[in-house]
């Protein structure tokens, strides 16, 4: 996790100059504790920025994801900040890591051989573009603009039966 910790090191400034706010979802309490550290620190500079939302899945899970959600559940019950007649989809989204995608259409970005989206990440990226560059380590000025350019050639329904 030093690379972590060095590309947050570095990176910050630039995410603050270009207005790029950053979260990480996953079990961050997974990572050392120098990680963590760096990557809060990254995440309280950054949270005032308004533009691009960079979210990083780290120590991320689809399944691990659902347990540790039902495990909030349940703990919320235990201490009686819920009733279990409250539970509900809305609910149980709020106990998930991804609550802390927004809802609105984004674009989602995978950079590597294989291309995936964990359950229930894949519930918020639905109605979202995805992208998958052909890039496995670094993504390079001209990698990046393939990927606008294949945005920009696509034609959006936004719900139309055609």
């Amino acid at each position: 996790m030093r690379l972590l910790e060095k590309f947050l090191k570095e990176k910050t400034p630039e995410l603050i100059e270009e207005n790029v706010r950053l979260q990480a979802i996953g079990r961050l309490t997974d990572l050392p504790a120098s990680s963590q550290e760096q990557l809060h620190r990254t995440i309280e500079q950054t949270a005032g920025n308004t533009g691009l939302t960079l979210i990083l899945a780290l120590s991320y899970g689809g399944r691990l994801e659902i347990i540790d959600g039902i495990k909030s559940l349940l703990r919320a019950i235990e201490l009686g900040h819920i009733d279990r007649a409250m539970i509900d989809v809305e609910m149980f989204s709020k106990h998930l890591y991804t609550t802390v995608l927004s809802r609105p259409r984004s674009t989602h970005s995978h950079f590597g051989r294989n291309a995936s989206i964990e359950l229930p990440a894949l519930a918020n990226v639905l109605y979202r573009d995805v992208y998958h560059a052909q890039t496995v380590a670094r993504l390079y000025k001209k990698d990046l603009i393939a990927a606008v350019e294949e945005f920009g050639r696509r034609q959006r329904r936004y719900g139309v039966v055609v």
